[in-house]
């Protein structure tokens, strides 16, 4: 049983953004207003008389008011609109899927048969993007990740935290050179089923990717499959890389190494844990396998969402209030005109 929370975010939105249209009637209201006045209550042959009887004032109260007239309108249809603060949480409740990914790290894994991007990569560089890949998509599923040479080695535990298996305490450790080389295959798979065993998951999975067989450790491959078999965990077997003659750097210099593959073990072990064998010669494939395994182990996840609105139309509808009662107010008051 995994909880766990997806997603929670609060986003800014309008309940009925058409209602914001009406704000072009107001510049018409403004233009119509300034061509309709009053029309003179008294009327006067001349203005000579008129000019004596001081100078001239400007109708401040008459702007102010026709402001606070035009902020309440557009107070009020702001809060016509509705806007909102809506809160949304998406809680998985159950994954049902915990997996490893055990990867090679001996030093064959250093021959540059890959590509990406049309640059020459290594074995190891093309297993870690692919990788990485993978587990951004397996956003409810616990991972771990084991390195294996001349012996295993934890580099991730079991984690939902997708940044971790991707930072430098995830992927980050798989290196070469961090163990004594060779390859013992047995070995990482039972260093995998030992952290998947009594895990309360309704699938165990273990990916297996590595370029050579298995001459190192005191673990039998196919004895590890039998135990991974017991325990309920499945395993993939990936085999990497290009037959042939490959270069490598060691602590001693560049050696000439001759690819060794042990297919026959690999679809063995595959078999005997209800899993599949692969082979990746170029990334292309390897993208390709991992996508299938992806597509095959899917289990359902039960979601629960909770949307929730907090309602923020209250404020300008207030604003709306205030500015029409001091437009009323200023009426009988400070813009009041005396006969």
């Amino acid at each position: 049983m995994v909880v766990m929370l997806l997603l929670a975010e609060s986003t800014f939105s309008l309940a009925y953004p058409l209602a914001l249209s009406l704000l072009i009637l107001l510049p018409l209201l403004a233009i119509l207003k300034g061509r309709v006045g009053r029309e003179g209550a008294v009327s006067f042959s001349s203005l000579h008389i008129l000019r004596r009887l001081g100078p001239k004032s400007k109708g401040r109260a008459g702007g102010f008011r026709a402001s606070l007239l035009f902020l309440s309108l557009i107070c009020l249809i702001v809060a016509l609109s509705r806007p909102q603060m809506v809160n949304r949480e998406e809680v998985v409740t159950d994954s049902g899927i915990e997996l490893i990914l055990a990867i090679d790290v001996s030093r064959s894994m250093q021959a540059e048969d890959f590509w990406i991007n049309r640059n020459k990569v290594n074995r190891l560089q093309a297993a870690k993007k692919v990788t990485r890949e993978f587990i951004r998509g397996r956003q409810t599923d616990r991972i771990g990740i084991i390195a294996f040479a001349g012996r295993p080695y934890l580099a991730s535990p079991l984690t939902l935290s997708k940044s971790w298996l991707e930072g430098p305490h995830g992927l980050g450790r798989v290196k070469i050179g961090l163990v004594e080389d060779g390859t013992a295959i047995g070995s990482a798979i039972a260093a995998a089923s030992r952290r998947l065993d009594k895990r309360e998951s309704k699938s165990k999975v273990i990916v297996l990717l590595t370029d050579g067989k298995n001459n190192s450790g005191k673990l039998d491959p196919i004895n590890s499959a039998k135990l991974a078999k017991t325990l309920g965990i499945k395993v993939y077997t990936i085999a990497v890389g290009t037959y042939g003659d490959h270069v490598v750097q060691t602590p001693r210099g560049p050696k000439r190494l001759h690819q060794e593959y042990d297919e026959e073990t690999l679809q063995q072990i595959a078999s005997i844990a209800d899993g599949k064998f692969f082979r990746a010669q170029d990334t292309g494939s390897l993208e390709k396998i991992f996508k299938e395994i992806d597509k095959m182990e899917k289990t359902e996840v039960k979601r629960r969402v909770t949307v929730e609105a907090d309602e923020w139309f209250v404020w300008p509808a207030l604003g709306a209030l205030a500015f029409g009662f001091w437009f009323v107010v200023g009426k009988e008051t400070v813009g009041r005109r005396l006969p």
